[in-house]
């Protein structure tokens, strides 16, 4: 039987090791569409309206999207929204190598907010798709990319998730729906160390989050964005001693922070499907793109350690 420690004076949750040691180890048919080279599919059903209740919270958040949050509804492969796709060819944009924009297919909500997400070194946006459809059922879009090279480095990667930001909301085809004021970064790897280059350089951006990040820089005091690390106990491209730990340590600690350990995961587990993963990250992009105080309830109190977290550390997010 395990136990665990529910806090320490580090404002975290983590597993009860003994020890100091951690667990580790262990086409097509095209059309030319604003400036874009698209292809688009639409897929799931249409989810019936929001109910009064929703309504009535949403005329208080503007930004509110969707029906009151579950536990079940946050960790679904699908959420409330039906979801459409659109193909960006990487011959029709500049700064970044084009990809594929996940976005709900009902315009009676309004605007959404945008994550652009990067894959990681000698990676292709196929190693991150899954998280294009999984974000946008819950009502944002959601632009996953390919980089200029899959070996391009984490400032690099950061510059390009900008310029995909940039087009999203300035040339794409599906602008209209984007709601350029509450935009939001991820990456994976390099693309995750690239996510903190971008926060560090638009401090406007509403939400970071690096997953298994990689990057030389370790320092990240600069950053304003509230931001989600995301490590794994068993990385051994990214020790989680030499990435993830000092970035989040080095965030202000003012800051909305936060630090989500995987248990019994590897450097590569962000690449799958996967329901922790997806759950944080749709609670932090929720609360802080979103303004949507509804999502409180999953990031405070602070996650406890079980089965898919080894640690978890973080402050309860600012009110206002």
């Amino acid at each position: 039987m395990q136990h665990f420690d529910h806090s320490d004076s580090g404002g975290r949750t983590r597993r009860a090791k003994g020890t100091r040691g951690r667990l580790v180890r262990i086409g097509l048919a095209a059309v030319l569409a604003a400036g874009g080279l698209v292809t688009t599919q639409a897929f799931g059903a249409e989810a019936p309206p929001a109910d009064a209740a929703t309504a009535r919270a949403a005329a208080e958040n503007p930004y509110e999207r969707g029906p009151d949050p579950t536990p079940s509804s946050i960790e679904a492969v699908r959420g409330h929204y039906a979801v459409s796709q659109t193909s960006v060819s990487r011959l029709s944009v500049s700064g970044f190598g084009g990809g594929t924009v996940y976005y709900p297919t009902s315009t009676s909500d309004g605007t959404f907010g945008a994550v652009v997400v990067s894959p990681g070194y000698t990676a292709y946006e196929s190693s991150i798709a899954w998280l294009g459809p999984r974000l946008a059922s819950q009502g944002f879009v959601v632009f996953t990319i390919d980089t200029l090279t899959t070996l391009d480095q984490p400032d690099s990667r950061g510059r390009q998730l900008l310029a995909a930001l940039d087009y999203l909301t300035q040339r794409s085809s599906v602008r209209g729906r984007v709601d350029s004021s509450r935009l939001g970064v991820m990456g994976h790897s390099m693309g995750g160390g690239g996510s903190l280059e971008a926060a560090k350089s638009r401090p406007s951006l509403q939400a970071a989050i690096p997953l298994t990040g990689w990057n030389l820089d370790k320092t990240w005091p600069e950053i304003q964005t509230p931001t989600l690390v995301v490590g794994a106990d068993g990385d051994s491209v990214a020790p989680v001693s030499s990435h993830s730990e000092p970035f989040y340590e080095s965030l202000p600690g003012t800051l909305d922070r936060a630090y989500l350990e995987l248990n019994n995961a590897t450097h590569f587990t962000p690449n799958t499907s996967n329901t922790t993963i997806a759950k944080y990250s749709i609670s932090w992009l929720k609360r802080f793109i979103d303004n949507d105080t509804r999502y409180e309830q999953f990031l405070c109190p602070l996650p406890q350690p079980g089965p898919t977290i080894a640690e978890y550390r973080g402050n309860c997010p600012h009110s206002g």
